[in-house]
């Protein structure tokens, strides 16, 4: 029957892309994790890797048995903790979209730093790909922008907060408001296929506004360099923890009825990291500014 320790050994390959890297990771020689997954794939009767020089990269099959080992070493490391210990141990994988790594990760410090043999893994991708790799058990939580219609099946939800779009246009000692700005200004919009820049398209259409367009990225400090510089205005979401309102170079300017950007906490139901995860949760909203 193949041991946990093998079962870490197959994530560490997967992670690394090679049995070198896996080995440095779990204090073995290559031989050693070369010998365990060949010991895998034959009691699982399938080939888990496709060997490519010096690198592996996973066979669909070994891709579709990431998530349940991942819960298996989960439930396992949670069977570990006594229950009276008042310590958390395991490894748990979080995701973030970009604006919201930096308190996640200060989060993740802070609990290490109390739980030491808690292992806490940190990746940025996009809203979608994040909540995907939730409900495929590949990330055990995320925080993402809570997007209509946003699959639910399986999937809890808690709420953080709420992110108003605002126009940021570069200060030059004028007033100008905010429909004037929109129409003589160059726009510099947020990428409309994605959730954020459709929050974008729809404030336009209550300002009824119709910007000389000039740029289009996926990237909100982005932008807000380039208004910054003096190269345009954009509508964008205020981050949470933004330094934006104090830059001095910068106006930020409210506006009415301004449509607003939901970011939430999404795990699986009864996940087996429920408890860490909700500690997570809390770090990372103590750390965001009133």
């Amino acid at each position: 029957m193949t041991s946990i320790r093998i079962l870490k050994t197959f994530l560490a390959v997967a992670g690394q892309g090679s049995f070198a890297g896996a080995a440095a990771q779990v204090a073995l020689t290559q031989a050693a994790v070369g010998q365990q997954m060949r010991a895998l794939e034959a009691e699982l009767r399938r080939p888990l890797f496709e060997r490519q020089g010096k690198s592996v990269v996973l066979s669909p099959d070994g891709r579709e048995l990431v998530p349940q080992v991942r819960r298996i070493v989960g439930l396992y490391e949670q069977m570990r903790t006594p229950a009276t210990a008042g310590a958390m141990q395991g490894t748990v994988h979080l995701g973030a979209v970009v604006s919201a790594v930096r308190p996640l990760i200060q989060a993740t410090l802070a609990l290490k730093a109390r739980h030491p043999d808690l292992d806490l893994h940190v990746s940025a991708a996009k809203s979608a790909e994040l909540t995907a790799r939730v409900a495929a058990g590949e990330l055990d939580a995320a925080i993402v922008v809570r997007e209509p219609g946003a699959a639910t099946e399986g999937l809890a939800w808690t709420p953080l907060y709420t992110e108003p779009m605002v126009l940021v246009a570069p200060r030059r000692g004028d007033e100008a408001s905010a429909r004037t700005l929109l129409q003589e200004q160059p726009f510099i919009r947020f990428d409309r296929t994605q959730h954020t820049g459709q929050l974008v398209e729809r404030t336009l259409r209550r300002l009824r506004a119709r910007p000389r367009e000039v740029l289009e990225l996926n990237a909100l400090e982005s932008i807000v360099d380039l208004v910054r510089s003096g190269l345009g205005v954009a509508i964008v979401p205020l981050l949470r923890d933004a330094r934006w309102p104090a830059d001095t170079r910068l106006r930020i300017i409210d506006l009415p009825r301004a449509e607003e950007r939901r970011i939430a906490l999404v795990q699986r139901r009864a996940s087996p990291a429920a408890a860490v995860i909700a500690a997570v949760a809390r770090e990372f909203q103590a750390r965001l500014p009133a």
